[in-house]
Parts: C-alpha cells; sequence; structure tokens
C-alpha cells in the first residue's frame, strides 16, 4: 500500500535506492506546484547522496516530473540561484489567486509566503489609480493590481533583463498589457520620466527599499500612497516604521503623514518581512 504522506513516501523510497540506512536527513518540507518541487537550500548536499538514481526517485516520491533545489540569492539582478537537479528546462508557469506567472526559476525570484500581500495589492488599488511599481520583478504586485486592481495604468520598472521579460510575458496572459508600461533598467532613470504621475508606488525590495525612497516620492503626486516594504525585528515593529516616516520625510519636508503596518511573513529569526502603508499629503 502506498504511503499518502510525500515525507513517508519519501523515506521508504530512498531507504530502498540505499539499501536500509539513509546517508542523511532527509528535508520535511519543499515547494510543489505545477510539475516542479522545489526543494530548501542544502538539500541532499552531502557527498553521502551521491547516487544516480536519487533525482528521479525523489521527484518520483514527490509527485513532480522537475526538480529543483533553492539557492542564495546573487548579484546586481538579484538571481534566485536555484539549482534545476531534474529536467532541463526551467521555465515555470504558476497560478495564484487567479493570476499566472511565469518566470525562470533560475534567474527569478517568486516568494510563495509573500501570497497575502500579492491579493491585498489588487484589493487596496482604487479605481482609476496610476500606479508605479518601482521594484516590479516578474509582476508579483503589477499583475494582481491590473487583475484585480482597477488601476488605470501601472509603470513597472524593472532591471533584470529576465525578470522583464517574464514580466512582459505574464501581462500578455493575463490580458492586462494594455495598461502597463515596463520601464527596463535603473529606475533612478525611469523616475525622471514620471515626475508626479503616481497615486500609488509600490517599493517591494527586501532587505531594504531605502534607495527607493527618493525616486518614489518623484513620481508620487501631491498625494497619494506608498507600500514600503522592509525587514524589522519582530518585537521593533514601530520603530521600524518610525524611520520610514523618517526617510520620507527628509525627501518631502512638511507633507502631512499617516501610516499602518502590515506584517508578511517571518522572514528569518527574530525577523519579519513587513510593509508600511504611508498616506502621503
Amino acid at each position: 500500500m502506498q504511503e499518502r504522506d510525500p515525507h513517508t513516501r519519501l523515506g521508504s523510497s530512498l531507504r530502498e535506492l540505499f539499501g536500509g540506512d539513509l546517508p542523511g536527513t532527509i528535508p520535511r518540507r519543499w515547494e510543489r506546484f505545477a510539475d516542479v518541487a522545489i526543494l530548501p537550500s542544502g538539500a541532499f548536499a552531502s557527498e553521502g547522496w551521491s547516487h544516480p538514481g536519487l533525482w528521479p526517485a525523489v521527484a518520483l516520491a514527490l509527485g513532480a516530473d522537475r526538480l529543483a533545489r533553492m539557492g542564495e540569492v546573487t548579484g546586481e539582478f538579484r538571481e534566485s540561484g536555484v539549482e534545476m537537479l531534474l529536467g532541463d528546462d526551467d521555465w515555470v508557469v504558476r497560478r495564484e489567486s487567479g493570476v499566472d506567472y511565469g518566470y525562470r526559476m533560475s534567474s527569478c525570484m517568486f516568494s510563495a509566503g509573500n501570497v497575502n500581500e500579492r491579493r491585498r495589492m489588487g484589493e487596496v488599488t482604487g479605481d482609476d489609480e496610476v500606479v508605479v511599481d518601482l521594484y516590479a520583478g516578474i509582476g508579483y504586485y503589477t499583475l494582481p493590481v491590473l487583475v484585480h486592481g482597477g488601476a488605470s495604468m501601472v509603470h513597472a520598472c524593472e532591471w533584470n533583463p529576465e525578470a522583464a521579460e517574464a514580466l512582459r510575458w505574464g501581462l500578455d496572459a493575463n490580458g492586462v498589457a494594455e495598461r502597463c508600461v515596463v520601464h527596463e533598467g535603473d529606475n533612478r532613470g525611469s523616475a525622471e520620466i514620471l515626475v508626479g504621475c503616481a497615486d500609488r508606488v509600490i517599493l517591494g525590495l527586501l532587505p531594504t527599499a531605502e534607495e527607493g525612497m527618493g525616486p518614489a516620492l518623484r513620481v508620487l503626486g501631491r498625494s497619494g500612497e506608498l507600500h514600503v516594504h522592509g525587514l524589522a525585528p519582530s518585537t521593533g515593529h514601530s520603530d521600524w516604521e518610525s524611520e520610514v516616516l523618517e526617510a520620507v520625510t527628509r525627501h518631502r519636508p512638511g507633507s502631512e503623514l499617516s501610516s499602518s503596518m502590515t506584517r508578511v511573513k517571518s522572514y528569518a529569526p527574530h525577523w519579519d518581512h513587513v510593509v508600511a502603508d504611508v498616506t502621503v499629503a
């Protein structure tokens, strides 16, 4: 009888492959979508796991055709570092909350833990708003704003060519390309041609979007909303929020500000991914 629990099934498959004792621990978590399973960084990395049948056995146990392993985000384009273990094609399509995202796993990031924030951006965007997404990536927030929000136009800034290509695919696949302009390159340059156009600006960069504060307030109209992402100590959200408000004031002195905080997810022990929603008037 086949085990229903995938972790148990994985262990049984590998014990059969290795003839009993396993050369190390097996992961308890992984990401599974479409025909892909993505293992955590370091999974099966020790020499003891070296076996020509390892990756097919793992993929079969997890019900996947392709297998990958998380890596470290590196480089000026913040490439994902995902390593393909089984299968040559790293292009994937994920459907989430009625939005299709397509991208290459080895060069573009996708954080499944940000699902609620992506959904929220589609909910808070008002009718006929102009939105600037300063760190658009493959369309993490741009696409839900267009698909579920009422934005009349989104200006999506992205300097990773691979991510910009994936974003354009997503715009076409979701039928919203006519309401988005992709600005490829440094968002500081893009901001100079978008001065004062925005009702809402998204600064979705970790660990900090501090360098985007100047461009964000250049493109924001006389009033509007900022969504500023960052990392805050789990017990110090209010201190981080105060720092964001101080940064806004430095770039636009005399503005009336109000704000609220959203915790997106736990990022690391004692650190949270948070968003400050700042109203500028």
